[in-house]
């Protein structure tokens, strides 16, 4: 972080974003000019049960939160005691918590990757199947929020009189915000329906819910009321919002809003993200899903985006974990290792099988042939991603013009061997300068919530 002098003599105003990501919760503040004065990162405190099962307790994430502006606070408290003056929080879709009338939460969060819902999905009226792709821009399965809503429906929870909320509205809400959903979160859930903006009546029905299970929705940025003292004196008082999809945060962060380009976000889910100036309807909707690509609102308002994701990162951390590699140092000496050999490996074609990066699997299948190295195996592990990623390119370019660059972040952008190898299949790939793209992103919509003008 650059050094910021004398701060409390400079009554320098400072913004905050959080990123409530599938890793870790991130934040950064930033001062009137974007320029990033402190950060702070805690595990998300996800609960993992049997078969891949995990969810995240209500409690436990507030804790975490006041955790981390505690952590960022005590980094601030030697240069400056100035209180922030806005605060966006940005984050996964799909993952959301039910609160009652007193905004307690009435259930766990559900991770975007928890297997629970399939049987839900499968039960589901044979016109609301036949039409959730075309109407809500997503492909019909268990990482949907609707089919976590069934589920619990079916174990017992009473639905009747809760409401929804995306996690990062979640938190805003606990931060003392207002009760309200964000567009390109509530995209992410099954029961918008992307021509209208609105609640999908069918799909409510088939919940056997009505729409006040959907509190009022707003754009991203937008302003949602103040932050108590809950979290302490740092926060409070601070002008709240909710950014929206931490990818098309990212974009956003990066400039990356035009329509030629793809923003490749690589984190636990590697995502391909394209801007769009019009939704494409129902028939595109419905023939993206077939691929898994999703047609949903931009957190930029009457924007679209094509979303498009395999499970990179998850076949690539289970990979290294095999390797026995736990570490940062043991992580760089393998990418040099994988470095070292050609792009295709050394093996002969086929001495190694992957599958796994599909978005509707995540579970990483190895078959060796003969013997091979970590290097090999991690080689083969891109390689079948990229073929993930080839497969979408061209899924998108049946509807929309190719595009003719690409901007990466995320974390595994970091490693020589996962850019080379996107480099293989992105159009003139280009590495993002920001570490933390969605904090910043997030931080940025903060700043220009509460300023007529920011400096660029």
């Amino acid at each position: 972080m650059q050094d910021t002098g004398d701060m409390d003599a400079e009554q320098s105003r400072l913004h905050g974003g959080i990123d409530l990501g599938s890793t870790g919760i991130k934040m950064l503040v930033v001062d009137d000019a974007g320029t990033e004065i402190a950060g702070a990162q805690v595990p998300t405190p996800w609960r993992v049960g049997p078969g891949g099962t995990t969810d995240i307790d209500a409690d436990d994430l507030r804790s975490s939160v006041r955790a981390l502006i505690d952590l960022v606070d005590a980094e601030l408290a030697p240069v400056t005691s100035v209180a922030l003056t806005s605060l966006a929080v940005a984050g996964m879709g799909e993952t959301g918590i039910l609160i009652d009338v007193d905004g307690r939460a009435a259930a766990p969060g559900f991770a975007w990757f928890d297997p629970r819902g399939w049987e839900q999905i499968a039960a589901l009226p044979a016109e609301v199947r036949d039409e959730f792709a075309g109407r809500t821009g997503l492909p019909l399965g268990a990482q949907v929020s609707v089919a976590k809503l069934a589920w619990l429906r079916d174990q017992g929870t009473d639905l009747t009189g809760l409401r929804w909320l995306d996690l990062p509205e979640f938190v805003v809400a606990a931060l003392g915000g207002d009760v309200a959903l964000e567009l390109s979160l509530a995209s992410r859930t099954g029961l918008i329906d992307q021509d209208s903006g609105a609640a999908w009546p069918a799909m409510l029905e088939a919940l056997g819910v009505d729409d006040a299970l959907l509190p009022p929705l707003r754009g991203g940025g937008t302003a949602w009321g103040t932050a108590s003292a809950a979290f302490g004196p740092r926060v409070a008082g601070a002008a709240l919002t909710v950014a929206g999809h931490d990818h098309l945060v990212a974009a956003q962060a990066n400039g990356t809003l035009d329509a030629d380009g793809y923003h490749v976000s690589l984190g636990t889910a590697e995502v391909l993200l394209r801007v769009l100036d019009a939704p494409l309807g129902f028939a595109a909707r419905r023939r993206l899903a077939d691929a898994l690509i999703n047609e949903v609102r931009h957190v930029v308002p009457g924007k679209h985006v094509l979303v498009a994701g395999v499970k990179t990162g998850l076949l690539l951390r289970r990979a290294l974990h095999a390797a026995g590699v736990s570490d940062r140092a043991g992580r760089d000496a393998l990418d040099d290792a994988v470095m070292a050999l050609p792009y295709e490996g050394e093996l002969p074609a086929g001495a190694i099988e992957v599958t796994g990066a599909r978005n509707d699997d995540g579970v990483l299948r190895l078959t060796l042939h003969t013997e091979a190295s970590p290097a090999e195996i991690f080689g083969a592990v891109l390689r079948h991603s990229n073929d993930e990623v080839a497969a979408l390119i061209a899924a998108m370019d049946r509807e929309v013009a190719p595009a003719t660059h690409s901007t990466l972040t995320g974390g595994w952008a970091g490693m020589a061997s996962v850019r080379r190898a996107r480099a293989e299949v992105l159009p003139d790939p280009s590495l993002s300068t920001r570490e933390q793209d969605v904090a910043w992103g997030a931080a940025d919509m903060a700043r220009r919530l509460v300023s007529a003008s920011v400096p660029s």
